[in-house]
């Protein structure tokens, strides 16, 4: 009885073990992948990046220069931006928010 007293003023006296997540967001480890971004402005739209994708989640046409990814089939292995030769992919270590 007294060991349950014990813990309910230890709880009540000491801080959360967690974080309030909506008000309170952690910042990305280093390293970490969040989602691809384009820069239009320097994509040559080659299709390079969309042939080395592993899930074949880019989409790129030279035609109209279009480029569409598919965030639910892209796993995040950054092979398309090592591959770009105009170094327009990154990736942000932020998640997109939904």
């Amino acid at each position: 009885m007294f060991t349950l007293i014990n813990n309910v003023i230890r709880n009540f006296l000491h801080r959360p073990a967690t974080r309030r997540y909506p008000f309170e967001k952690r910042e990305p480890f280093a390293g970490a992948r969040g989602h691809l971004v384009i820069d239009p402005a320097t994509c040559v739209y080659c299709g390079i990046c969309a042939t080395k994708c592993p899930a074949n989640a880019l989409a790129v046409s030279r035609d109209p220069k279009s480029w569409t990814l598919d965030p639910y089939k892209c796993i995040l292995c950054g092979y398309c931006i090592e591959s770009c030769p105009k170094k327009c992919l990154s990736m942000n270590p932020h998640h997109r928010e939904p």
